[in-house]
């Protein structure tokens, strides 16, 4: 089964069972959330859609966007992505991971749940698809 792998420079910090999940944050600056939704394909990341809440600095809403929900809906048209390199620091809050469980429900997880709190040394992680190991989240860090 293919799944989502988190880890630094070629090292496995931990695994979670997904194949389409919802990377979500707040700008840094704006503190506006953001979310974008991924399939995990063989040949990579397929980024599907993204929504934000609003506008502001270097939040440009493109023009085929429609608002629902209170949020800005629109699909980026970027080519399957091998890794996404993510920066975490304390400073700027961490990421959340959400996708569904065998339940059908949306689970949502800080991404420290699998990998520990942003850190200074540790100020970025890096988002594959890889073939899992095990059904179950795995935390090898």
């Amino acid at each position: 089964m293919l799944g989502l792998c988190l880890g630094l420079a070629g090292t496995l910090w931990a695994q979670v069972p997904t194949e389409h999940f919802t990377l979500a944050w707040n700008h840094t600056i704006e503190k506006i959330r953001w979310e974008e939704d991924y399939r995990v394909t063989p040949q990579g990341l397929v980024l599907v859609e993204a929504r934000v809440k609003g506008t502001g600095a270097g939040m440009d809403i493109p023009d085929d966007a429609y608002l629902k929900n209170g949020s800005w809906h629109y699909r980026p048209k970027l080519p399957t992505l091998p890794k996404l390199r993510l920066g975490r620091t304390p400073e700027a809050g961490d990421f959340e991971l959400c996708f569904a469980q065998a339940s059908g429900k949306v689970q949502c997880q800080r991404m420290s749940h699998w990998i520990g709190a942003p850190n200074k040394q540790d100020a970025a992680v890096e988002v594959w698809g890889c073939e899992q190991a095990n059904v179950a989240p795995i935390d090898v860090r």
